[in-house]
């Protein structure tokens, strides 16, 4: 599915999801096939993307309920039906894939766990040996483990790449209580999600995640939770410091289309190049593949 269109009053279209407004506590956070790549949206979507997203949140909201509360409510559609009869009609376009949440006004930082050095974090260390500016101890090689996981916060740009700030910039803009508890509740939600996964052969690298504040001033766990679109995800069986890992997510997308930019087929701007079916079979298959890792369970047949 590349875009839905519901009869609730939509709030925004990101580069993925569609929110829509339910009541005055509640959301729907419609997860598309869409995808984007260096910041663009390609015009394919990749098939059952979506789902992967909504179920695999899902899975691990209700894993981590006990670590923080969050926004979210069910992700069965059934139940969302139930709730929000005006959907009835609609469940095609929102099965598997929609999340009925409680609203929250949305807190402007993302709150980035690193538990290997890659990425950004790599590549700011390699330059300078910094990471958001701070110092990191010499000799790190990519991908080796962070022991203990660093908390690495970053804005939250609209369009363009996220900035990684430091901690104490958080502090200044938030306050030493509001951060220090978000701080804390990430680095809590890494390391319960981190041993999870680890059962399942699976090494967490990094990940991002999103708060806001409830009505009553609580914080929430919000957005979408240790998902291959905000987590780096590698298999423990193949790990080896010393290089890149192969991830668990729109990696066969991303190495073809820095092919294209490597030899000029691309310059990196919108529009983007069509994608070949392969790389979209192959992306579709990592996602999925991801899914059934980390849940030990298979999406439903499709339809």
């Amino acid at each position: 599915m590349i875009q839905s269109d519901l009869p609730l009053p939509l709030i925004r279209r990101g580069k993925v999801r569609e929110l829509y407004s339910v009541d005055e506590d509640l959301l729907l956070l419609v997860a598309s096939d869409r995808v984007s790549a260096f910041d663009v949206v390609l015009a394919e979507p990749i098939p059952r993307k979506g789902e992967v997203l909504t179920q695999m949140s899902a899975f691990w909201f209700k894993e981590l309920a006990s670590t923080v509360a969050s926004h979210f409510v069910t992700s069965d559609v059934t139940e969302i039906v139930d709730l929000v009869p005006e959907l009835a009609s609609e469940r095609a376009q929102i099965d598997g894939r929609s999340t009925l949440a409680r609203r929250a006004d949305p807190i402007p930082f993302e709150c980035v766990v690193r538990g290997y050095i890659t990425g950004s974090a790599w590549k700011e260390y390699r330059e300078s040996g910094t990471l958001a500016g701070e110092r990191l101890p010499d000799g790190l090689v990519e991908s080796q483990l962070l022991d203990p996981p660093i908390f690495s916060p970053a804005t939250k740009a609209d369009e363009g790449h996220d900035e990684n700030i430091t901690f104490e910039r958080m502090k200044d803009e938030l306050g030493e209580s509001l951060a220090g508890q978000l701080r804390d509740v990430s680095l809590a939600l890494y390391t319960a999600g981190r041993e999870r996964a680890k059962r399942r052969g699976i090494i967490i690298a990094d990940t991002k995640f999103e708060f806001g504040l409830s009505s009553s001033g609580d914080v929430l766990l919000t957005d979408e939770l240790l998902t291959p679109d905000s987590s780096r995800f590698w298999s423990a069986d193949s790990y080896a410091p010393g290089r890149s890992q192969p991830s668990f997510d729109k990696q066969p997308l991303r190495d073809y289309l820095d092919g294209l930019k490597r030899r000029g087929g691309w310059d990196g701007n919108p529009p983007p190049p069509p994608l070949p079916d392969e790389i979209v079979r192959a992306t579709s298959a990592r996602y999925q593949d991801a899914y059934v890792r980390i849940t030990g369970q298979t999406l439903p047949p499709e339809p």
